[in-house]
């Protein structure tokens, strides 16, 4: 059986959030979005590469450096479709965390999303962001 502390460690060595991926240095990883054409049509993390999840295991040497740890995005919590790529990459031997929030989390503490309109950012949701500050957490 597995300590708590090994569990958490395995915690943070797979999973990132929003705040911690907007926050990163530039090239520090390849943001996925493993949604579909559709979705990304719609709005997409600045940045981003666009690798739907099915696509991962033939395309993925062609998108993304293997030497370059991936970070994947889906729609939210309430969706697996990050932990599903992640799978994907894992499989394929790259290094990958799964966003946790998605891209819901990532409009809710008002980063920007591009659009076909344009770079488009909300205010923060004061339910999951504190208003004007860091979380500090």
């Amino acid at each position: 059986m597995r300590t708590p502390e090994e569990v958490f460690a395995e915690r943070l060595a797979t999973q990132t959030d929003v705040a911690d991926v907007r926050d990163a240095e530039p090239g520090a990883f390849v943001l996925v979005d493993s949604r579909s054409r559709q979705a990304w049509d719609q709005g997409h993390i600045p940045g981003a590469v666009h690798l739907p999840t099915a696509d991962i295991p033939l395309r993925a040497a062609e998108l993304v450096d293997r030497g370059i740890p991936v970070v994947t995005y889906c729609w939210g919590p309430g969706c697996n479709g990050a932990t599903r790529a992640a799978l994907a990459f894992a499989r394929l031997g790259y290094e990958v965390k799964e966003m946790l929030g998605g891209v819901e989390y990532w409009i809710r503490e008002g980063f920007a999303l591009r659009t076909p309109e344009g770079d488009v950012a909300l205010p923060p949701d004061p339910l999951v962001a504190p208003a004007g500050a860091a979380c500090g957490c």
